[in-house]
């Protein structure tokens, strides 16, 4: 009768040990340096719990300094009852004045928390919606990072002409081998460019270390005097100084045979043309997984949810979730990033 017992007992216990040590699929994360972009995140929150298919209920990260969440305790109560966790992150003190510092450091801080405890982690702007199941995020076998292309060049290099002094030395810097470098399309006006990733939506294996690396590599060119100089130069360079970080710790880390591109429905960039110019509409969500709204609904135009084709609910959805805007509320990097992702200010 005890040998009875103790087999059931086993029988029991066994599979809950298995699913107690079990990796969930994925974990979503995100940051927010502002009650703005908080406020995005609790609806890109959403938007996973009302799109997000089979990880709908996945769970949800933000991270934002502690004043903030302090200041925003009904956004927060909001992101709670939505399911997410809220945690404190902080840039440290030397980079903390860089543009971007704080999600830097958020992302490799969500990496180490997602390692052992999610299969991939899906780091995403706050201005991310999804709209459709994710389903090519959850990364295949032996891919360690699926990446979309930066929209326009803007920094970037052009791979038909030698790296400027920038890239030069940053390759240089963070030791990147030519052998590394390969040639990629920006999503919006086509140029041809070495590696330059978005940092708007990433899906990492937590356990290869790439936001760890991203981290490391922003640290160094933050305390180089190189870069230091060149920044303190160029706005637009010290803009977007994490962005180039990236794809200096990508390429020093991983291997292309390790990287999947994404497909043109995700990270599709919503109103594109009326924030930056440029030939292309980007009005139709048919067929779109995530988008990125950036400014936009900071200070939408009367009317914009006319201009969308798609789903009628998923445009109804849009427009009650964004029907207010926030003029004239953008913070400091923001507006650095509106006057500089299409070469020069907004008119």
């Amino acid at each position: 009768m005890n040998k009875t017992l103790l087999i059931i007992l086993i029988l029991l216990l066994v599979p809950c040990a298995c699913i107690a040590g079990a990796k969930r699929p994925v974990i979503f994360a995100s940051y927010a340096d502002n009650g703005v972009h908080l406020r995005n995140a609790a609806v890109m929150t959403e938007s996973i719990r009302d799109f997000g298919g089979h990880v709908k209920d996945a769970p949800v990260w933000i991270y934002a300094p502690e004043g903030l969440l302090k200041k925003q305790r009904d956004v927060v109560k909001k992101l709670i009852a939505l399911g997410a966790q809220v945690k404190a992150s902080e840039a440290p003190g030397e980079s903390s004045g860089v543009p971007s510092a704080g999600k830097v450091f958020a992302a490799a801080k969500a990496e180490g928390e997602a390692n052992g405890a999610a299969a991939v982690l899906v780091w995403m702007d706050n201005d991310t919606v999804v709209l459709k199941d994710p389903k090519d995020l959850l990364l295949a076998e032996g891919l360690s990072l699926g990446y979309r292309p930066v929209a326009y060049q803007n920094i970037g290099s052009l791979y038909a002409e030698p790296p400027d002094a920038f890239w030069s030395g940053l390759y240089r810097k963070l030791s990147v081998p030519a052998s590394a470098l390969f040639p990629m399309r920006t999503a919006v006006d086509g140029k041809r460019i070495r590696p330059y990733f978005d940092a708007g939506l990433l899906a990492v294996t937590p356990e290869r270390g790439i936001m760890k690396k991203w981290a490391e590599s922003f640290s160094a060119l933050c305390g180089d005097p190189e870069f230091v100089e060149m920044c303190r130069k160029s706005e637009r360079t010290s803009t977007f100084l994490y962005q180039a970080a990236l794809a200096g710790a990508i390429l020093n880390l991983v291997h292309q045979d390790e990287m999947v591109q994404l497909g043109d429905p995700y990270n599709y960039p919503l109103f594109f043309k009326e924030m930056y110019g440029g030939d292309k509409d980007f009005h139709t969500i048919d067929n779109v997984v995530t988008l990125r709204h950036d400014v936009y609904f900071e200070k939408p135009a009367p009317g914009w949810a006319a201009k969308l084709k798609g789903s009628a609910a998923t445009i109804s959805w849009l427009k009650e979730h964004f029907a207010g805007g926030e003029a004239g509320r953008q913070d400091t990097s923001t507006k650095m990033r509106f006057r500089f992702q299409h070469g020069g200010k907004k008119s």
